[in-house]
């Protein structure tokens, strides 16, 4: 329940732009406020250059609209910043006002969709469902382009991998944080270091040291306590700093290591933490040297937890070349189980981090290499590749009357109308075209030709003939009531993958995918077509009058 509780916190009333006050006023003004209006969300580009997006943000704004009201310190607070000439009673208005009277039909979270594509359908009176649109986009907004930048990591990784995620420090501020927590793990991540989003959405939590705490200690005097009870239930404590001594002297023998050379204060900190988390060791080994001293140390003290009946978990790099490092110390952790016979060293862990971006990702795959969890922190939260994914929410339709944006530039127009949105599939199983239709055409049937014009392809019409056919959008709240079940991040997760699945490999290639094609009824491209001759008609009327 804690996301519930938190979103009138982080997305009150008040969260959106200023001129949504003014227009809402000013349709109040004109007596306009209760008309039927419809508004649509939607994309024009899919992101990073790649052939997909996934939808995400829905969950909060679900939420959102079923505690959209404003208190009377909101109502004063636009009291001072709207103009002094505004009618008193506005305000009585808004303080009166809820989402009892919105229908929003939307995409289900966590699908694969498409520029061009509407992802949600908000309809209600018409001042109330303006006020939505600044906040409703910045629920979607990130949450869907940092989603789908987890997804195209995964995609990078190859299934086999673990990711965990650890922007937080890098994200733009505790909310920013905090989505991309959530969205990541959505969208792929298995773990995050954001210890609030494993409290507020479940999600798996990891972590250990930090140079910091290896370059604190300089001697093994300040190593305390200085005992380890094993897992036997022996009561006597062993002195662990003797043993581990003992296993250094013959890992160094094993490898020809120069004793000399390994740093004491980080043998200190290894033991210190080793204590403290006997069944958690995974120290960072690369503060120093790795193979002149934080792989020795390392091997020496998992040695001595080994022989107490304690299994150690891994190491973490953080610098340099990971794939070169990790196979040198897959290959030393396969020569201390053979030579020591301990087994519980073939199943130790490598951890990879250092500014890993999609790119170098997708190195890894080509490269030998023995990592077998990534740490992405910058470029996954911040999306460096593209810091916004642009979706827009443009009215369609006032008291059942389409409505369109006709713009100098071709692709800033809208399309009229509210509508339905079809997945076609081909025989393969395969989705392979998104059909945009008037809400009251029929549905198209599977196995039955039909005609349709693909944006941006010069009102060329195509004859098409679906295996099957998926109505996308669903209602998702109405009359105040969340009316879809709310799924929690695991349960969307599950179905980004099953999602992303049914995509034909060409479509979510990272590097020059196949175009998706995304089409218009032919009522609706009629549609289109008479309103702009009719909008040029309007225009010579004016002139002439």
């Amino acid at each position: 329940m804690a996301p519930v509780r938190s979103i009138r916190e982080r997305v009150p009333p008040l969260l959106t732009d200023m001129y949504q006050f003014t227009m809402a006023y000013a349709y109040w003004r004109a007596g306009r406020h209760q008309e039927p209006a419809v508004f649509e969300l939607f994309f024009r580009h899919n992101p990073f250059g790649g052939g997909f997006s996934l939808f995400a943000g829905l969950h909060d704004c679900q939420l959102f609209l079923r505690s959209f009201s404003f208190t009377d310190e909101d109502v004063e607070f636009l009291r001072s910043v709207l103009p002094p000439a505004t009618d008193p009673a506005f305000f009585q208005f808004l303080r009166g006002l809820d989402c009892s009277g919105v229908t929003l039909r939307s995409v289900p979270e966590g699908t694969v969709v498409f520029a061009r594509v509407p992802l949600m359908e908000v309809a209600g009176p018409l001042a109330v469902v303006q006020l939505l649109e600044t906040s409703l986009l910045c629920l979607v907004n990130y949450a869907s382009l940092v989603c789908s930048n987890a997804a195209r990591f995964r995609l990078a990784a190859g299934p086999r991998r673990k990711l965990l995620e650890m922007g937080l420090r890098r994200a733009q501020g505790p909310d920013g944080g905090l989505t991309a927590s959530r969205y990541t793990h959505i969208g792929g991540f298995d773990l995050t270091s954001n210890v609030q989003a494993g409290f507020l959405f479940g999600i798996p939590v990891a972590g250990t040291m930090a140079h910091s705490y290896v370059t604190s200690f300089t001697s093994l005097e300040e190593v305390w306590p200085q005992t380890l009870v094993a897992v036997s239930g022996d009561p006597d404590p062993v002195d662990f700093i003797s043993l581990t001594k003992g296993w250094l002297s013959r890992v160094c023998e094993l490898l020809g290591a120069e004793p000399a050379k390994i740093r004491e204060g980080e043998l200190a900190a290894f033991l210190s933490y080793a204590i403290a988390y006997p069944q958690n060791f995974l120290p960072v080994i690369d503060s120093y040297s790795v193979g002149c001293s934080g792989l020795l140390n390392f091997c020496a003290v998992a040695l001595a937890l080994c022989e107490l009946g304690f299994r150690p978990v891994g190491v973490r790099l953080d610098s340099g070349d990971l794939c070169r490092q990790s196979v040198d110390v897959r290959h030393v952790f396969r020569l201390c189980s053979d030579h020591f016979s301990i087994p519980a060293f073939d199943s130790l862990i490598i951890v990879g981090t250092n500014n890993i971006s999609e790119q170098s990702m997708a190195e890894l795959n080509k490269k030998e290499n023995e990592i077998d969890v990534v740490g992405v922190g910058t470029h996954l939260v911040t999306c460096t590749r593209q810091p916004s994914l642009g979706c827009v929410y443009k009215l369609v339709e006032v008291r059942g009357r389409p409505r369109m944006k006709i713009s100098e530039d071709p692709e800033k127009s809208t399309v009229p109308g509210r509508k339905a949105v079809y997945r076609l599939v081909d025989t393969e199983g395969h989705p392979f075209l998104d059909l945009v239709s008037l809400a009251l055409e029929p549905r198209p049937e599977a196995g039955v030709p039909l005609t349709c014009f693909p944006l941006g392809c010069d009102n060329s019409a195509v004859s098409i003939t679906p295996a099957q056919v998926t109505c996308l959008c669903q209602e998702m709240f109405t009359k105040g009531q969340v009316t879809h079940p709310l799924c929690s991040a695991a349960e969307t997760r599950a179905k980004v993958q099953g999602s992303l699945q049914t995509l034909h490999p060409r479509h979510k290639r990272l590097q020059e995918p196949e175009s998706y094609t995304v089409a218009l009824s032919e009522k609706l491209h009629n549609l289109v077509r008479e309103i702009r001759r009719g909008s040029s008609n309007d225009s010579n009327f004016l002139l002439a009058n």
